[in-house]
């Protein structure tokens, strides 16, 4: 079945945790089905018919006439109701057995009682198939977006469901297995419990390699059972987010702030806003708008396809240090088979000076033990400033920066999983950002530009502009600041450093697009170039894509420069946006992708470049793309029909 263009995809995971949980004998428990037919039951999760007051309460007149439509028939005779309607159901694989409640504990519950679990299909070891109902919200537009959208979404129930204190580094591989084995799907939601959530999420940022879509985990304090609850704004909003942005991270929302996963923790158990990210700021505060602090959101430039990583090492623990803590208990703690520790230390990365405690870290470290420090601290970062914690790096022990103790040791278990990598190459990855956990120091600041600099960018700009705009002479624009002897007169530029970033924030994706249209590789350097010295650059079209000039969008055709580039043919533009963040999974207005224009115009390495980079063909693409290998096979097109094989046509389709 086709996508629509108004709509977008979202598995959700539900492993369990307090927002699904109800009432039992023992305090609350969590229990099957709850949610699922919960958020049916519930408009604002669920409206098939697209016929509820959310979905007809846009404007005046639509709430009007939603009114006077109530409870009449149609001429044709009566419209199907919400109970008779059957949504499409979307197809999801998972490691496990999808569905099977003849084994959940279903207490005094009727097995005739409960929803009819889905065809499952076994299609091979740990590898399972169903097609699952699926919800569908109202039609609503967020802050930003094009449009009004719906999200369109199956849950994925875990059996059992799982309270978030008996989370495994099992689980964490298994989540990670599913959104590869769904990577179709727009987006994910994982639902889980809070106690854990910031190690999942941690954990989750560093298995999902080369992520391009958007992860983000949520749950609640006050389970969905309860009238007065935190489940409704925590679940709604993170399907709205995961729905209308894409932001390629593993992020945690909670309490109306989207973080990014790896730099959240746990501070509160009672509060509504049960996490904090202490050392960075959040990636989306939603209020009464929803704002994205795109300049924060990763750009994907890896030219690699996702994938899960699939293995974590156990051997790794967390050590915190405490005043006259015995050198013996240290040895203990540092004795095989651990091969790694975050060593939470004082302040700013300090430890005990006494040699017996020192001389246990260093025997260790030369063993082969990969020592982290971190903070107590909730913020701050390990520094060098004092000669207690130089001590500590003099004899291996690497300094963790601003990490959170989840990321630290998640970090970790990952980092030694990898068998090709040795215990120095870990020593030396483990204190490098690689998702954004930690704050890189940086030894120089930025000068700030001079007036005449400023000058001088505008003007290459504007040349630029001219130059693209295929006129056979490119005249020489010239800006000059007022003289003395005009100080009084209305000035044609101004000079501010602030104005000549929203001149060029103005201009630049309008050049850009030109330029890849163009393929002239040249001008899309000079416009990428440009960006670093402007603080952002808004977009003239849905400002629901990830921050940089790479992907703004073109106003009429919701494309970004990679599309452009690859319906013309550029393949060095391709290659130059993809390495500065270009991201493959954009559908324009029409629901199509830069790799659907590349196989239609037959440009085969832009197919190859852009699969390599983890594009996939979605939205609409599919009907056309099996029809357009169809149609080659009969014409025998052999040229047409591997190119649209390469870009991921398989033969089942047609």
């Amino acid at each position: 079945m086709s996508q629509p263009t108004d709509e977008s995809r979202v598995l959700v995971i539900y492993t369990g945790g307090t927002i699904g949980m109800l009432i039992g004998n023992r305090g609350y428990v969590p229990e099957p089905f709850f949610l699922t037919e919960t958020l049916k039951s519930q408009t604002r999760f669920h409206d098939p018919l697209q016929d509820s007051l959310f979905s007809n309460s846009g404007s005046v007149q639509g709430f009007r006439q939603f009114l006077s439509q109530s409870g009449r028939s149609s001429p044709s005779g009566p419209s199907p109701t919400t109970a008779e309607f059957k949504p499409p159901t979307l197809l999801v694989r998972s490691s496990r057995p999808i569905g099977n409640f003849a084994t959940r504990g279903l207490g005094g519950l009727n097995q005739l009682d409960a929803p009819a679990p889905p065809t499952c299909v076994k299609l091979a070891e740990n590898l399972y198939e169903a097609h699952l109902p699926s919800l569908i919200t109202p039609r609503s537009s967020v802050s930003g977006g094009g449009g009004s959208k719906s999200i369109r979404y199956a849950i994925l129930e875990w059996n059992p469901l799982l309270d978030s204190s008996n989370i495994e580094t099992e689980d964490w591989i298994r989540l990670a297995s599913e959104i590869e084995l769904n990577y179709s799907f727009d987006a994910f939601v994982i639902l889980h419990g809070t106690d854990t959530m910031s190690y999942t999420s941690s954990a989750l940022s560093f298995l999902l390699e080369d992520l391009g879509k958007t992860v983000i985990l949520t749950g609640a304090q006050i389970p969905l059972s309860q009238l007065r609850n935190d489940a409704v704004d925590n679940l709604m909003g993170a399907l709205s987010i995961a729905g209308n942005y894409i932001i390629p991270e593993c992020c945690l929302y909670f309490n109306h702030t989207l973080f990014r996963g790896n730099r959240v923790s746990k501070i509160s158990s009672y509060d509504l806003g049960a996490f904090q990210s202490p050392n960075f700021p959040p990636l989306v505060n939603v209020g009464i708008d929803i704002i994205v602090n795109w300049n924060d959101v990763i750009r994907q430039t890896s030219l690699r396809r996702f994938r899960a990583h699939k293995v974590m090492s156990p051997h790794v623990a967390t050590l915190r240090l405490f005043p006259g803590i015995a050198t013996a208990t240290i040895r203990a703690f540092l004795s095989p088979p651990i091969r790694g520790v975050v060593l939470e230390s004082f302040g700013s990365g300090n430890a005990p000076q006494r040699p017996d405690l020192i001389l246990a870290f260093k025997e260790a470290c030369d063993r082969g033990v990969v020592i982290v420090a971190i903070s107590q601290c909730m913020k701050g970062s390990v520094s060098d400033a004092y000669e207690a914690g130089r001590e500590l790096a003099a004899v291996g022990v690497v300094a963790g920066s601003d990490m959170t103790p989840e990321c630290a040791l998640t970090k970790l278990s990952y980092l030694l999983s990898k068998p090709e990598l040795h215990v120095e190459d870990v020593r030396k990855l483990v204190s490098t950002p690689l998702r954004g956990e930690l704050t890189r120091q940086s030894a120089t600041t930025l000068s700030q530009t001079t007036i005449n600099q400023n000058i001088e960018n505008i003007q290459g700009l504007l040349s630029e502009f001219v130059r693209l705009s295929g006129r056979p002479e490119t005249p020489q624009i010239t800006i000059s600041l007022p003289t003395e002897a005009t100080q009084d007169a209305a000035a044609s530029w101004t000079s501010t450093a602030a104005e000549a970033a929203s001149t060029e924030a103005a201009l630049l994706p309008f050049l850009i697009h030109a330029a890849a249209a163009r393929n002239d590789a040249e001008a899309v350097k000079f416009c990428l170039e440009a960006e670093a010295t402007t603080d952002s650059i808004a977009s003239p079209g849905p400002s629901n894509v990830a921050s940089g000039l790479a992907n703004t969008l073109d106003a009429a055709s919701g494309g970004s420069p990679l599309h452009a580039a690859a319906l013309n043919g550029s393949t060095e533009c391709v290659d130059i946006l993809l390495s500065r963040g270009a991201l493959v999974h954009l559908r324009d207005t029409l629901g199509h992708t830069a790799l659907y224009y590349a196989a239609r115009r037959g440009h085969e390495r832009i197919v190859n470049v852009l699969v390599q980079a983890g594009a996939s063909l979605s939205g609409l693409d599919g009907g056309f793309a099996a029809w357009a290998v169809k149609t080659a096979i009969q014409n025998a097109d052999h040229v047409s029909r591997d190119i649209w094989l390469k870009a991921g046509v398989h033969t089942e389709d047609f």
